[in-house]
């Protein structure tokens, strides 16, 4: 079938070269830049299937723009329940996430590491923001 006008729009796999690793505990779903799509804001996307042993990411960090951090639970009974437990750390301070949720982290703002400590189902994880390319400086 020809190419339509549109279908570019249409990702069905991430892009070839990513700056997140897919690993036994974790499968990369989704990966969208600008490089992908022109215009395209960056969108990443993966399922957590089982506590890594360390943050995800590991290092503190922070951006120069708004990012949205969302842990999905996937149980269809309770769509609020995460189906584990993540410690996820914003400026400084260690929060508990055991419900579905959506974090905003506006920029500047250090965060990070994120460790899924308990992952009895797999987990939904997803980030984005309003840039072409993802970029994190690292806070030593």
């Amino acid at each position: 079938m020809p190419e339509s006008q549109y279908s570019k729009y249409i990702i069905k796999r991430p892009k070839a070269s990513v700056p997140i690793q897919e690993t036994e505990f974790s499968k990369l779903s989704v990966y969208v830049d600008e490089e992908m799509v022109p215009g395209a804001y960056y969108l990443m996307g993966n399922w957590i299937m089982k506590p890594p042993g360390k943050g995800c990411p590991a290092e503190e960090h922070d951006h120069e723009f708004d990012e949205y951090l969302g842990f999905i639970g996937t149980n269809p009974d309770d769509v609020f329940d995460l189906g584990g437990e993540i410690e996820l750390w914003l400026g400084g301070e260690k929060h508990i996430i055991t419900e579905s949720c959506v974090i905003f982290i506006p920029a500047g703002l250090k965060h990070a590491p994120i460790f899924f400590n308990k992952v009895d189902r797999p987990i939904w994880y997803m980030a984005t923001g309003p840039v072409n390319r993802y970029a994190k400086k690292i806070n030593e």
